[in-house]
């Protein structure tokens, strides 16, 4: 704790905090502390209890994924306040548990934004790897009807999904550009010079063209 301290930078603080990030340690210097200490079970659920963002951005970097159990999981994302934490909390650790289905369709349908958006996370991580069983043309149904007045996190994460679906599946393809179209959602959305525009229509039409020229 006293080393993450000694790396607090004010400045990377008032960026972080403009996204909802309450920490100034750069995450490249956090990612060379979690290197050298490698793998630490006990270590991680330690860092995770000081309820400190960067303690815990660490503890997810250090931790054993299929070491947490099902409710555990539950309630480290519920508990999680910073929206980086929650980010690396599923990308890191819950899509490597064991219990990432049974959690996918548990969250999908909780009524908290914040949680339901860990859900269709983890959809947009089965469209993109493992569709087989998946009602994508249901998924697209619930888009059409519930993502334009979603609340901010929960439509960031069906948006994305919308656009995964688009650009893995050919054969509904021209029908979440369509939605995506109807729908205008981040449509003008600021994207920085370089960088795809999170607007479906867009996002899915030039990652297509992408994977054409490779």
């Amino acid at each position: 704790m006293a080393e993450l301290a000694g790396l607090e930078d004010p400045r990377a603080r008032a960026v972080n905090e403009k996204h909802g990030d309450d920490h100034g340690v750069n995450l490249g210097k956090l990612r060379a502390i979690a290197k050298r200490l490698k793998t630490q079970q006990e270590l991680a659920v330690e860092l995770w209890a000081t309820d400190d963002t960067a303690a815990r951005l660490l503890a997810l970097l250090v931790c054993r994924p299929k070491a947490f159990t099902r409710d555990e999981l539950d309630a480290m994302l519920r508990e999680a306040r910073a929206p980086k934490v929650r980010d690396w909390l599923v990308n890191y650790v819950v899509k490597k548990s064991p219990h990432a289905e049974e959690l996918r369709l548990a969250w999908s349908a909780d009524p908290d934004p914040v949680v339901a958006g860990a859900g269709w996370a983890l959809t947009t991580e089965r469209v993109a790897k493992k569709p087989e069983g998946l009602d994508l043309a249901g998924l697209l149904d619930v888009i059409e009807a519930e993502m334009k007045a979603a609340p901010d996190p929960l439509q960031w994460a069906m948006n994305h999904c919308l656009a995964q679906i688009g650009i893995e599946h050919p054969e509904l393809r021209a029908r979440a550009i369509g939605i995506g179209e109807r729908l205008e959602v981040l449509k003008d959305y600021p994207t920085p010079r370089g960088c795809t525009s999170p607007y479906a229509p867009v996002w899915i039409t030039e990652l297509v063209r992408r994977q054409g020229d490779k």
